[in-house]
């Protein structure tokens, strides 16, 4: 395995005096995003180029790896170089690589003529895990099967969500707690029986409603519409409003990238400061994602 501890920002050199290790970095857009050319995921990577990858996903939060034909183990051995991977409690996995997710329209419920139009209208923008008390750092996601036309996805700054919000909402955000419950977005699709092992397994997590970056030490937004329940402390008809509307700053194309997959694309994002939206508009095409995620910390 090739490990990488990731130092913080302020010890490297500065990311935008940083050469990269010779990786060609495309700016995708002018919030996030860039697609990154000069390296082949099948191969082994030093740790040069491990450490050049993990300071252009903080410069960019999401990276894009065109025409990367990797195997399962090497999907596995990729996601390792940039810490411990974790599983998923409810999602199908890749049979005999529980690290890898298997990640279709529905997840647990199969997308049919009749819960077509009920599962785009519960499609929501969101981070990955966040009902886990350390949710996860990263998820790199690659494209196995796709349709002719759609799924697209779209990833959104969640930086710049919360950059852009009045000094004295921010100011107000800054000590605020949400609650993130896997049941919220899985507690439905389960039995009676998994329901209750969900709970037990991952009670309600209280997170900071600003998030501080671990490594660059930027603030974001963490409260999303998939799995954020409620803002603690204040009377629940201000937080369900409250969280809606924050929840909602996201959608603002300002903030977005819109991700065209190409056939063996490889994504990397930052789970700590983006969120995304899986678009649901090619059924009855098929589209099959594989994905490893990265453990990450307990927000503060």
């Amino acid at each position: 395995m090739n490990a990488f501890s990731p130092k913080p920002v302020a010890a490297s050199p500065a990311l935008g005096e940083y050469d990269f290790a010779g990786l060609g970095l495309e700016p995708l857009g002018p919030v996030l995003g860039a697609e990154v050319s000069g390296v082949d995921l099948r191969e082994p990577l030093d740790g040069e180029v491990v450490a050049a990858i993990h300071a252009a996903l903080l410069k960019h939060k999401v990276l894009v790896f065109r025409d990367q034909d990797i195997t399962y183990d090497q999907h596995i051995a990729f996601g390792r170089c940039f810490g411990e991977l974790e599983s998923h409690p409810v999602m199908a996995h890749v049979p005999g690589h529980p690290e890898i997710l298997q990640i279709e329209p529905g997840d647990t419920e199969p997308v049919t003529a009749a819960t077509h139009s009920q599962r785009r209208a519960e499609n929501k923008w969101h981070a990955d895990v966040t009902f886990r008390e350390q949710p996860s750092m990263a998820g790199v996601l690659r494209a196995r099967k796709l349709p002719p036309l759609g799924g697209d996805t779209l990833f959104a700054d969640t930086e710049a969500a919360l950059a852009d919000l009045p000094k004295e909402m921010r100011t107000r955000l800054a000590h605020l707690k949400a609650e993130h419950d896997i049941l919220r977005t899985y507690g439905h699709r389960v039995s009676d029986t998994r329901r209750a092992e969900l709970r037990r397994r991952f009670p309600p997590q209280a997170h900071p409603v600003v998030r501080t970056h671990p490594e660059t030490g930027a603030k974001s937004l963490f409260v999303n519409h998939e799995f954020t329940t409620r803002i603690l402390g204040i009377d629940e008809r201000e937080s369900t409003e409250l969280l809606a509307w924050l929840a909602d700053r996201v959608k603002a194309p300002e903030y977005q990238l819109r991700l065209k997959w190409t056939p063996n694309a490889v994504v990397f994002w930052d789970n700590r400061c983006t969120q995304h939206y899986p678009i649901l508009d090619y059924w009855p095409s098929e589209r099959l994602m594989e994905r490893v995620t990265v453990r990450g910390d307990r927000p503060f």
